[in-house]
């Protein structure tokens, strides 16, 4: 059986094979762009299987986004691995919650709720008063937006005004920290006594379940006894605090991530504890960097470098090889307006089509969902299908469904156009963990990339690593682009971006 299980560890490089095969005690893995890690990972998993080191009924691979997780499931089904866990934080979560909650309560299990912004309403007429504020759609969005902020920080509707205060945060909507409070304790209410709760509930749930029920969580923790957590930088004080708990005294875990990709600070986010791994459970078995990025050419690799280069952290950040032979440069491109450049772009990724590009090759790339359309109506003005994503997903229109079902229709409807051969417009937080021959990075000037133009802050450094993201989606060519105005009549004139280099 160990001889089988050493033709997993095939091919790999020498600092993947030594990720794969540490599989005592705590690894930690910083996993450049492009590094191979969800390889890396899977074999680990599979080697750790197949040479019966592991039981995989034992393991549980927690990634963000249920296309990874079923991703990184196929991976080790064919390598004849079957049994391990592998899903979402949320997912994991809910499905411990459903197998034990019988014993911990006599009430049943909260459903989680389908309609939360008409909840964020009624808790708002409740706590401030339907003539207070006038509150749209975008409103009730944003006082749910902090809501999540909240409880993912682990901020209690009672410590709310105390930690606004001492970190300087603004409530959305024109309410004062006391009166968000008095809405957030609403909204609680609004939704417990309808039996309900929302995604971030699952998670407190099972962490109060952990805590406070010694013979459930002791259950909970035999299916959990090898953890790896992907894309770490990305994890909020929830997410770890559920990690921590799943672990209790084992030190059985692999964490994975790039902390110059964590781009999700707004939703609670930080590489504070992939960069503080080892001070919280050193000392380490391994510490590995996956540096090695055999997705890109050198010249993308070298641009990408760049951008990092300009951080102040950036100690903290690998520098990426590239073993590929050289590429095309990186092109930039200054258009009069945002047609002129929708058009210039459209007709580039036409020619590429001539010459015997695929359409799913080829990605538009954007910092807002706003710049979207004028990009889609000159591809389609041109004869080229093209699938848009949004940071809500997958759609072909402006709607942006709330409902999880309909979402995950629409991601099946994309996937079958993409084999139709359509090009991709995203934004670059969308696109995370995908990949294209052919990239195009539009709108990099000022104000929009970076968002804002903002001052030497982590909100820069922020703009600076989404911008590397984007940046290095690209596998052959690299294109950045920027209109000097929006319609070539404006007195505005817009100047290039700071992370745009000769």
């Amino acid at each position: 059986m160990i001889a089988d299980a050493r033709t997993l560890l095939e091919g790999l490089d020498e600092a993947q094979l030594e990720a794969a095969t540490t599989l005592e005690g705590p690894v930690r893995i910083i996993a450049g762009a492009g590094a191979g890690k969800t390889r890396t990972v899977t074999r680990r998993i599979a080697y750790a299987c197949a040479s019966r080191q592991w039981r995989p009924s034992e393991v549980l691979a927690v990634t963000f986004s249920v296309k990874a997780a079923n991703e990184m499931k196929n991976r080790l089904g064919a390598l004849g691995v079957e049994g391990v866990k592998a899903a979402t934080f949320h997912s994991a979560a809910l499905h411990q919650l459903c197998s034990v909650w019988p014993q911990v309560s006599d009430a049943p299990l909260p459903h989680v709720c389908d309609d939360p912004q008409m909840l964020a309403a009624q808790a708002l007429k409740r706590s401030v008063g339907a003539d207070g504020i006038g509150f749209d759609t975008f409103a009730v969005r944003d006082v749910l937006a902090e809501v999540s902020w909240a409880k993912v920080g682990l901020i209690a509707p009672d410590d709310y005004a105390r930690v606004c205060s001492a970190l300087h945060h603004q409530p959305p909507a024109g309410l004062d920290p006391e009166d968000f409070a008095a809405f957030y304790l609403a909204y609680e209410e609004e939704k417990s006594g309808r039996g309900q709760m929302d995604f971030n509930d699952i998670l407190l749930l099972t962490c109060h379940v952990l805590e406070h029920f010694d013979e459930q969580a002791a259950a909970i923790r035999r299916s959990v006894g090898h953890l790896t957590v992907d894309e770490y930088q990305d994890v909020s004080p929830l997410q770890h605090r559920l990690m921590t708990l799943w672990l209790n005294d084992s030190r059985e875990v692999c964490v994975v991530g790039d902390p110059a990709q964590t781009i999700y600070s707004f939703a609670g986010a930080s590489s504070y504890s992939l960069l503080g791994f080892d001070r919280e459970f050193g000392p380490l078995s391994a510490d590995v960097d996956l540096n090695i990025d055999y997705r890109s050419t050198p010249q993308v690799v070298s641009y990408a470098n760049r951008v990092l280069s300009a951080a102040p952290d950036r100690e903290n950040y690998l520098r990426l090889q590239s073993p590929r032979a050289k590429g095309m440069r990186v092109m930039r491109n200054v258009y009069d307006d945002d047609a002129q450049e929708a058009i210039g772009v459209a007709q580039r990724i036409a020619k590429f089509i001539d010459q015997g590009s695929k359409p799913q090759d080829c990605a538009v790339l954007t910092r807002l969902n706003a710049q979207q359309q004028v990009i889609a109506r000159e591809l389609k003005r041109m004869g080229l299908r093209s699938r848009v994503r949004r940071d809500a997903g997958w759609s072909s229109s402006v709607l942006e469904p709330e409902d999880e079902g309909l979402r995950d229709a629409l991601e099946a409807v994309a996937i079958r156009g993409a084999e139709q051969g359509e090009v991709t417009i995203s934004t670059i937080h969308a696109s995370k963990g995908l990949e294209f021959k052919h990239v195009f990075i539009v709108g990099c000037s000022e104000g929009l990339l970076p968002y804002g133009s903002p001052s030497p802050s982590e909100a820069l450094e922020e703009e600076r690593r989404l911008f590397y993201v984007g940046v290095t989606r690209a596998e052959d060519t690299l294109h950045l682009s920027y209109a000097k105005t929006k319609d070539g009549v404006s007195s505005f004139t817009r100047a290039p971006s700071r992370f745009l280099y000769r």
